[in-house]
């Protein structure tokens, strides 16, 4: 391709909007152009690069079973009501209705769509197993578009689908995309960890993981042992049960009282010599000295943890946080220890196990008025005595000997108030965030970091749950009626390629990887009126073209600097600089990763560019 026909407007600047490097660099580099708050045009270079994005997956979809469709972006609303999505997506789900007043969903996913053909046209085991994918462009109406192709309104996705018999099957179609993901995303180049997950709005009662892109511009937090492979996103994340501390460190300032034990721990909380002397003192879960009953002590103007931790002299990890939500119109209290955070959808999931929530219920932090009302004080005075709602309680919290608490009056917090005898721990569990330095709960030795990541793919163990609503049925050897049993397994291919700019690029530009670079090769001569160097540049792009090698030509009447600065921004992998030495049949040999230069012969080059790009 010749650069001087081809649309590609760089900038020398980063637009203002932008807050990604690599939504800067893109549009930079003349790939991408904003039309609207997330919804964006592909300009050809960024084309080729998705392009060859899509190729790979195609690939592998392909050797992993799946046949490719393409389905409609249009989609009746009566499939997401029937479903019970409709509701559940809430104003992410675009709408509109059609001139017959008939109202249509553009489809941020394709569970629904898909589930209704393959029962329509499957009827029979004999049939089964199948497996549908596609590639296709996708609507959410996201509250804030944010990161360029990061978190768009429009987006491309590739989203496939496994029907089977039973669970067995299932299993078999969720271990092959496993295996065709990592296969992807090695392909791909990307630096990449594969966590445990929750489902979210996609559903199902199975498995599910989620493939992550290591950057640090990424929404998402991912846990990880240092030791182990052990890997999960925040919201799904377990930690080891904290291990008990020395009374003595959590008691200063506190009036002097006998110890009393534990009540309600959990049996299987370690004891301390099961963990490394390492742990932090601060994290650990540590008794409160107490005293038959809790004492009452004024504390004006405490109402954080960290004003209770300062103004009593007493670590975060010894006060009790106790946060009102409401849940289905109705509140409920949750309990952590003052150094952990709440983690809303672990309560959320406790809370519809115990029929306290339906499957269409939303988790709220309740208002100021509703804490008045189920506690008796204002926010930053709740504690968990005397409350007449459900109470979660953590199990780390639950672990405490004793513990300062909120007095339920303003002003006001209680000493030495002891789990399980000062409130119950009839709803006791994991409840809270895994946080840096905790305990792997997979291994002994290991320790969880916390690191950001761009979420690129999703797969699901979605099992009856579409195939049972939408009435997707196949009869078994018995001739017996059976739902058919589903997963579902999504990519962002926009997605993936945001993500390769934001972990392929150096000071001057992008550096995109051999797998998908718009070309292989940039070829450009350093004066556009000396004859030799553009006679030469002429022959290799020429050679290379022929060869089937990717090559992009630059012939366009610019200043050195101007081409220079441009190759450097584009980042294609290898670059050929047609200078003075070309009367001597000489090039300088460029690799962009590094910028390293060598002089070689025209010959060399070419030699050089076949071992390495030619199409096998």
């Amino acid at each position: 391709m010749r650069q001087s026909r081809m649309l590609l407007p760089t900038l020398r600047e980063a637009p203002g909007d932008a807050e990604a490097s690599s939504h800067a660099l893109m549009q930079r580099a003349g790939m991408i152009r904003q039309l609207a708050a997330g919804v964006y045009s592909y300009l050809p270079l960024g084309r080729r690069v998705l392009g060859k994005i899509e190729r790979i997956i195609r690939e592998e979809m392909d050797r992993a079973g799946a046949q490719e469709t393409l389905l409609p972006a249009l989609q009746p609303a009566e499939l997401w009501r029937q479903s019970g999505r409709y509701d559940v997506y809430g104003p992410e789900l675009m709408r509109l209705r059609d001139r017959h007043d008939r109202e249509f969903a553009l489809g941020p996913t394709h569970e629904e769509v898909v589930t209704a053909l393959v029962g329509a046209e499957v009827s029979s085991y004999r049939k089964l197993p199948l497996a549908l994918y596609q590639i296709q462009t996708k609507f959410r109406d996201e509250r804030r578009p944010r990161y360029g192709l990061l978190r768009g309104r429009e987006f491309l996705m590739k989203d496939a689908y496994s029907f089977d018999a039973d669970r067995e099957g299932l299993d078999r179609a969720y271990g092959a995309m496993l295996a065709a993901y990592h296969r992807i995303f090695s392909r791909l180049g990307l630096r990449y960890r594969a966590v445990e997950a929750d489902a979210g709005a996609i559903g199902g009662d199975g498995g599910t993981h989620e493939f992550m892109a290591l950057a640090d511009i990424g929404e998402d937090t991912i846990v990880s042992c240092s030791r182990c492979e052990y890997a999960a996103n925040l919201e799904k994340a377990e930690a080891r049960p904290a291990a008990p501390a020395a009374a003595s460190s959590l008691t200063k300032g506190l009036p002097a009282a006998a110890a009393a034990p534990s009540h309600g721990a959990e049996p299987s909380t370690p004891a301390a010599d099961d963990f490394s002397a390492t742990d932090p003192p601060s994290a650990a879960a540590a008794p409160i000295a107490a005293a038959a009953a809790p004492e009452r002590a004024a504390t004006p103007d405490a109402r954080t943890i960290a004003e209770v931790s300062a103004y009593l002299d007493v670590p975060p990890a010894g006060i009790l946080k106790t946060l009102l939500f409401v849940v289905g119109g109705t509140p409920v209290a949750v309990v952590v220890r003052g150094d952990h955070e709440i983690n809303e959808l672990k309560v959320l999931q406790r809370l519809r196990e115990d029929g306290l929530a339906r499957e269409e219920d939303a988790l709220e932090l309740a208002d100021a008025e509703t804490v008045l009302r189920a506690t008796g004080a204002k926010p930053g005075f709740a504690g968990p005595v005397g409350l007449d709602v459900p109470l979660l309680v953590d199990r780390d919290a639950a672990a405490l000997a004793s513990a300062v608490a909120g007095a339920g009056e303003e002003g006001f917090h209680l000493l030495g108030v002891v789990p399980g005898r000062d409130f119950p721990l009839e709803r006791t569990g994991s409840f809270r965030n895994a946080a840096e330095g905790d305990g792997c709960p997979r291994c002994e030795e290991g320790r969880l970091t916390l690191s950001r990541g761009i979420e690129l793919g999703h797969v699901f163990k979605l099992g009856t749950k579409y195939s049972e609503k939408l009435g997707a049925l196949y009869l078994d050897k018995a001739g017996k009626e059976r739902p058919i049993v589903m997963g579902c397994y999504g990519i962002g291919v926009s997605r993936a390629l945001a993500a390769a700019a934001e972990q392929s690029q150096d000071g001057h530009g992008l550096v995109w990887p051999d797998a998908l670079a718009p070309f292989h090769v940039h070829v450009m001569a350093v004066s556009a009126k000396d004859e030799a160097q553009q006679a030469l540049a002429e022959r290799l792009y020429d050679q290379l073209s022929a060869a089937g090698v990717e090559t992009l030509l630059d012939d366009r009447d610019e200043r050195p600097g101007v081409k220079f600065k441009d190759a450097d921004l584009i980042g294609i992998p290898v670059r050929l600089v047609v200078g003075r030495d070309a009367v001597n049949g000489a090039v300088e040999y460029v690799e962009r990763s590094g910028l390293g230069k060598e002089a070689v012969s025209a010959e060399e080059a070419v030699r050089r560019v076949l071992e390495r790009f030619r199409p096998s």
